[in-house]
């Protein structure tokens, strides 16, 4: 084994193992049988890390130290080994110290000196030769010293290089402990939120029981029983339980769920602090990045090429002048070069060397130290996160350990939260178990109609092949007796007859209630069977609903499907053939109601925790799928009419504008026409005429202009042609105003007439076009003949306006009369004030429709935000889907631990079993031993002794209880020795007094053969006419003994027929009663069950009757009184019938 620096790429058979504390790694040479513990020992001897605070890791897998290497697949070149010091772990455990770097210190060359190395030129007498020496020397030395400051250079970059590598390193050890991390988190939210999920579910449906516990009371206690069920103690459904007990246990429950649920929120506290912290653990490790340093180092490379250049330029520059000096002493000196000239040359050189090149190289060496100290201080600062994050990562995971502990605690609490809830759920059970007993009742009933009509036709088909099988027999008895004499064939049995096959089914279901279908909603209501009121699922009740529905709509139908087998499989025998006595409708009848009676029984056997659980995960996902399409559909409709809204608003919003940009302009002129009028009525009548004529000028210029600059304004707006002719009547007006000679009052008046009449007119040209803008907005299509119908309606209006001030203006130049033209003009300004109003009016309608719009945009906007949080929880749950892979994980490895588990005790049981089967041998080579019986009595005692004397005191139980096994069966065996000698000696006496009673017994046997078919023939005959339907006097009938030792008929259509006490009498004298009786009827008594007091009552009038029945010759069976009112058990009320039979020659039993 051995070790080296780390690689990217580890060879096949070399195994990387890491130090995450500081980064170290080393390569190290083995196999796959190399011990995980001699990896730790070497780990132990170069970095002093005892073997057992040494953690190793290999991706999510624990290196146990017992185990070879090949059991975790290792060496392998894609996976790594890292170690962690459980030292480190510890939150009292000491700071990493600080990285150190050997002497980073560049130790120069001393100066060179004629003395310590001399030269031969050193003595010449030529200046220019004995410098040539001094400069070979002063090169030299100048290539050592930046060969010095170059290897010193490239101790450091690798120094940092190393740190790089290094921290790297300890980024991926940190990543892979907060990988186990995460890996046991995840088991754990598993672990958490399967048991949030249990828990919430029980805890619905425990809350709904202790809420709800009074109504289940009240339920129980309206529901009264059937009435054959009732007793004194129990009248309704409340009486199966102790009301008393139950609101006891009703306290104990209330108080647990209490304390659980606290406990349960403590729980889930933990876990909530559990997941801030593996939270931050991971936000912390993503702000550390080292791509920066990286990169900074890849940068001051290049210093490293630089050095390297100056160094070729320096070796260069030895070898020159080393040249020069060689051929001065060879005195090969070329005669155009002279050591003048040489030395000359180099002194250029030396310059360069002094000023330049070592310059360079000790700066390119003082940044590469800048680096290194910044590469120790990123490395000490990685060593010291490091050391914290696995501080935190140590202690999360001891949290996860201690939260998986306490899950099964929290589990078998829950468990017992559930017993102590029994009483709560045995009372929402009672209802629904008494319908499902109901209707139970009557599936049975109709199943056993169904089985005894099937048994009645089997008898019916087997009586039909028998009648067969006798004619053949008959026939060729008869054929071949003409040939073979009869004894022959009697001595060959062909005389036999095949044997009456009687299909006799046992009475069963004889207590079922009298109930129909029809009973079981009239005694046991379907409300007795009903879903929780309020279930938390998902925010609604009803989809829960319809999920539970649904499931147990699929249980419903598979398991009636299951009950309904085992009727079909009777009907279909039934179908081919008719029942004797039924029809197929009422076998049809009998079919279908054993059906829903199983139905209403299986929907009643329901479990009723089956309404709280969560949704299934197909059905989650398919839920999901179908929201996100709904709310992408409702978001793009949504943003249509968003976008048609902002439309209109932005439309209307200009019509608004220029209205009042309109309206602005035409209250101005009014104003100004106004003041007008004031000038003219304070001046003189002379002044007055004058001022009125230049106002006239004034006013036709100033509409003039108006009019054009309104003109080109809204120059593509129908209300142009309206703004002309406003414009024109107020010339008119002017006009009429200068012509009139009245006085101030009328001048006032006309004045405030003109501007009554163009304000409300004004306003409503503005709505008419409002009106006509909409109408191109909402009907688009019909926008041309809109536009021409607003253009005509505006001609109108101005017409309306221009033509009675038209017609007033001549009627008084024609008349000149005032006080008409104020009628005229009184009267069309209270019409434009009553248009004025409508249009107002109008006009906030469109106010209020603007305003629902806007609360329509904000209805939509919170609608978007309700489906996008519905589009977040449907992600979370998603990635809660996602989880479900770690699940599997854990449970193999339970699965494996309980396997080691049962390894170690079938090891033990197997030793146990090696040492049961030694003395077991002993035993078989005893009993197998030759030698006969009386070896074997001795051999087994010799056993039992030989055991005897071998036990100790550290044998178990099983030893010791088969050597006492042992003695005792050579007691036994010892006595059953004697007795077999004793049991010989009387069979020998025995044998003998057997051959006497054979030869007497085949006599004997002779004679009952004879007698027997003699007998045989007789009782067919008695048969044959038994009746199984409706007994009549006349008819022979078969009795049977009943479990009640009372002989009941055997009849299909009524049960109820018994034979009378007289006949039974007459089988007294045997020593037991025969099984069946056959016999002629010859009376039938009809009687109903009563009670006792009633009887007593009317026996002294059955009396009379009997006495004037004896009188008048007609016999008639005594009464039954006393204990004997119901001598058959029979409920209150049903009718029997005790019938009076002739006995038949009929033995109940074949002869031997």
């Amino acid at each position: 084994m051995s070790s080296g620096s780390a690689e990217d790429f580890v060879a096949r058979g070399k195994l990387a193992v890491h130090i995450a504390e500081n980064g170290h790694s080393y390569e190290l040479e083995c196999d796959e049988s190399t011990p995980v513990e001699a990896v730790q020992g070497y780990i132990e001897s170069v970095e002093g890390i005892p073997v057992n605070d040494q953690l190793l890791l290999c991706l999510d897998a624990k290196l146990e130290p017992q185990r070879p290497l090949g059991f975790y697949k290792l060496p392998s070149s894609d996976r790594e080994v890292f170690l962690y010091n459980r030292a480190r772990l510890s939150p009292d455990s000491p700071l990493p110290g600080q990285e150190q770097v050997e002497n980073d210190e560049i130790c120069e060359p001393r100066s060179p000196s004629s003395s310590h190395n001399p030269h031969p030129l050193d003595e010449a007498l030529d200046p220019a030769l004995k410098a040539l020496p001094s400069y070979e020397r002063q090169f030299r030395y100048h290539f050592h010293c930046g060969k010095a400051i170059y290897n010193g250079t490239i101790v450091k970059y690798d120094n940092c290089e190393r740190f790089l590598k290094e921290q790297k390193v300890q980024l991926r050890a940190l990543e892979t402990a907060m990988a186990n991390m995460d890996h046991y988190y995840r088991i754990l939210e598993q672990m958490y939120m399967d048991f949030m999920k249990c828990y919430g579910q029980r805890q619905r449906y425990h809350s709904d029981l202790l809420s709800n516990f009074k109504r289940d009371i009240e339920k129980l206690k309206v529901i009264k029983l059937h009435p054959a069920l009732k007793t004194e103690s129990r009248k309704c459904l409340l009486d199966f339980v102790k009301e008393e007990k139950l609101w006891k246990s009703v306290d104990e429950c209330n108080s647990f769920h209490r304390q659980f649920e606290t406990k349960v929120l403590e729980l889930k506290q933990m876990f909530n602090e559990l997941k801030q912290r593996v939270d931050d653990l991971f936000s912390i490790r993503t702000s550390v990045a080292i791509g920066d340093f990286e990169l900074m180092i890849k940068e001051h490379q290049g210093y490293i090429g630089e050095q390297k250049s100056i160094m070729q330029s320096l070796s260069k520059d030895v070898n020159t002048v080393k040249k020069l000096v060689d051929d001065c002493l060879s005195c090969q000196l070329s005669t155009s070069l002279r050591p003048h000239d040489a030395v000359s040359a180099l002194g250029p050189m030396y310059d360069v060397h002094e000023k330049n090149h070592l310059p360079k190289m000790r700066n390119c060496e003082n940044s590469i130290s800048k680096l290194l100290d910044s590469c120790k201080n990123k490395k000490n600062e990685m060593n010291l996160f490091v050391h914290n994050c696995m501080q935190k990562v140590a202690y999360v995971q001891y949290i996860i350990k201690d939260l998986r502990k306490k899950f099964p605690a929290f589990k078998e609490v829950m468990a017992h939260q559930d017993f102590v809830f029994r009483d709560l759920k045995l009372v929402r059970g009672i209802g629904p178990a008494y319908r499902a007993c109901l209707a139970e009742v009557v599936r049975r009933k109709s199943s056993m109609k169904l089985y005894m009509g099937m048994a009645g036709q089997l008898a019916e088909r087997l009586a039909m092949r028998r009648d067969v099988e006798v004619k053949r027999r008959e026939e060729f008895n008869k054929t071949q007796g003409e040939y073979i004499p009869r004894d022959i064939l009697a001595s060959m049995g062909l005389f036999d007859t095949p044997s009456q096959c009687d299909v006799n089914i046992a009475p069963f279901d004889g207590n079922l209630l009298e109930i129909d279908i029809a009973d079981v909603d009239r005694y046991a209501p379907e409300r007795l069977v009903g879903m929780p009121l309020k279930l938390e699922r998902y925010g609604t009740p009803k989809g829960s609903f319809s999920l539970t529905n649904e499931s147990s709509q699929l249980s419903e139908a598979d398991d009636s499907s299951v009950g309904t087998i085992d009727t079909e499989g009777i009907i279909e025998g039934c179908e081919s053939m008719e029942i004797a006595g039924t029809s197929k409708m009422e076998v049809e009848n009998a079919r279908l109601k054993a059906e829903l009676a199983s139905a209403i029984a299986i929907l009643c056997s329901l479990n009723p925790e089956m309404w709280y659980e969560s949704l299934d995960d197909s059905k989650l996902e398919s839920l999901l799928r179908s929201t996100a399409e709904k709310t992408s559909e409702a978001l793009h409709l949504k943003d249509e009419y968003a976008k048609q809204l902002q439309c209109m608003l932005n439309q209307r919003q200009l019509q608004s504008l220029s209205y009042e940009k309109r309206i602005q302009e035409l209250e101005q002129r009014l104003a100004d026409h106004y003041l007008q009028g004031q000038k003219l009525s304070s001046s003189k009548e002379a002044y007055d005429s004058a001022a009125s004529t230049m106002k006239a000028d004034d006013c036709k210029s100033e509409i003039s202009g108006d009019g054009e600059a309104f003109m080109g304004q809204v120059s593509a707006d129908p209300m142009d042609e309206a703004s002309c002719t406003l414009a024109s009547l107020d010339t008119k007006v002017e006009r009429f105003s200068r012509q009139s000679s009245k006085s101030r009052e009328g001048l006032d008046e006309n004045m405030t007439d003109s501007s009554s009449v163009l304000n409300p007119q004004l306003d409503l040209l503005m709505l008419e076009q409002q009106h006509h803008g909409l109408q191109i907005v909402d009907k688009g299509g019909k926008g041309k003949l809109e536009e021409q119908t607003a253009f005509k309606q505006e001609n109108i209006v101005v017409d309306r306006i221009s033509d009675p001030l038209n017609i007033a203006c001549d009627t008084v130049a024609e008349s000149g009369s005032a006080a008409s033209i104020s009628q005229v003009k009184g009267d069309f300004v209270l019409e434009l004030q009553n248009a004025l109003a409508d249009k107002s009016n109008e006009c906030s309608e469109t106010e209020s429709k603007l305003k629902a719009a806007i609360e329509e945009i904000s209805t939509l906007k919170k609608e978007f935000e309700i489906s996008q949080k519905l589009l977040d929880e449907s992600q979370m749950n998603c990635a809660h889907l996602e989880n479900c892979l770690h699940e599997a994980r854990e449970e193999a490895h339970t699965h494996l631990c309980a396997a080691d588990r049962r390894a170690s005790e079938y090891s033990a049981l197997r030793a146990s079993a090696l040492k049961m089967r030694s003395l077991f041998e002993r035993l078989r080579s005893t009993v197998t031993a030759s030698g006969g019986i009386v070896s074997f009595a001795d051999s087994l005692r010799g056993l039992a002794f030989s055991l005897a004397n071998s036990a100790n005191d550290n044998e178990d139980d099983g030893t010791m209880e088969f050597r006492a096994c042992i003695r005792v069966l050579a007691d036994k065996v010892g006595a059953l020795f004697q007795q077999r000698a004793e049991f010989l000696e009387r069979c020998s006496r025995a044998e003998a007094a057997q051959g006497y009673l054979k030869k007497e017994l085949d006599e004997k046997k002779e004679l009952v053969k004879c007698l027997y078919n003699k007998h045989q023939l007789e009782k067919q005959a008695n048969k044959e006419k038994i009746s199984f339907g409706r007994l009549e006097v006349h008819d022979i009938a078969a009795f049977v003994l009943n479990s009640a030792s009372h002989y009941e008929a055997i009849n299909r259509h009524c049960s109820n027929y018994y034979l009378s006490a007289e006949c039974v009498a007459f089988y007294d004298h045997l020593p037991s009663k025969p099984i069946y009786i056959i016999g002629l009827i010859v009376h039938i008594e009809r009687q109903v069950v009563k009670s006792p007091t009633l009887v007593r009552s009317m026996h002294g009038r059955d009396q009379e009757d009997n006495h004037l029945s004896s009188g008048m010759g007609t016999p008639r069976p005594p009464p039954v009184i006393g204990s004997r009112a119901n001598p058959y058990g029979l409920p209150l009320g049903c009718e029997y019938f005790v019938v009076t039979v002739a006995m038949l020659p009929v033995d109940s039993s074949p002869p031997s």
